[in-house]
């Protein structure tokens, strides 16, 4: 009998990932011992140099806007929109999550936190290599390798493979949860005011779940 999982698919780039960052912290100390927690990066936004378009700049602070407004604790710094030409490209931002893990497992969720504030508090732009550069060294990774890593093919596979993964799991907005118990999936419902509710929802389904 394998271990049961639950899969965070996300994206590091993804502002509704950021305001789920409390409430899944919450619920990973909280899971039962013997769940095993995988990450997988769902790839919000293709590699571009193209300047954000308008309309997604409006369609973004929008939801900022809204985050703030709903998920208490949850602030923004709107610094970022004068400050930087935003870029509507995430790949390079969930290769470098990537590459934190392959030089450190524990590095991967440490680079997410890096990277959203650079992005979110500090209105750097996480599109861009310095700035994902600069968030590794923060972390204490090895500079050269990470940014040998970041444009390797060993990277793109696996950022390929893992977008596979979250699309086979219907994992297609972020930030989403999937509870695999012995290969059958279970989606559970992401409260961002209060994590008692998915782990409720997590405690029900392995009472009937078939462990076999």
């Amino acid at each position: 009998m394998s271990a049961p999982q639950i899969f965070y698919i996300h994206d590091p780039m993804c502002s509704w990932c950021y305001a789920f960052s409390q409430s899944w912290a919450a619920l990973q100390q909280d899971l039962p011992r013997d769940m095993e927690i995988v990450y997988l990066v769902g790839g919000l936004a293709p590699d571009t140099t193209e300047p954000m378009p308008l309309a997604t700049q409006k369609m973004v602070q929008q939801a900022w806007q809204r985050i703030e407004q709903t998920v208490p604790g949850i602030y923004f710094n709107w610094d970022f929109w004068s400050r930087n030409t935003p870029i509507r490209s995430t790949y390079p931002a969930c290769r470098a999550v990537l590459a934190a893990k392959k030089q450190r497992a524990e590095a991967e969720p440490e680079m997410i936190r890096a990277i959203q504030t650079a992005y979110y508090q500090q209105a750097k732009n996480p599109s861009l290599p310095e700035t994902l550069q600069a968030c590794a060294q923060k972390i204490g990774l090895n500079a050269e390798t990470f940014s040998d890593d970041l444009k390797s093919a060993t990277i793109e596979a696996e950022l390929q493979r893992q977008m596979q993964r979250a699309r086979g799991m219907d994992g297609y907005s972020y930030p989403s949860l999937r509870l695999v118990i012995n290969n059958a999936i279970f989606p559970i419902a992401i409260d961002y005011l209060d994590h008692r509710t998915m782990l409720n929802e997590i405690r029900a389904i392995e009472s009937v779940a078939p462990h076999t």
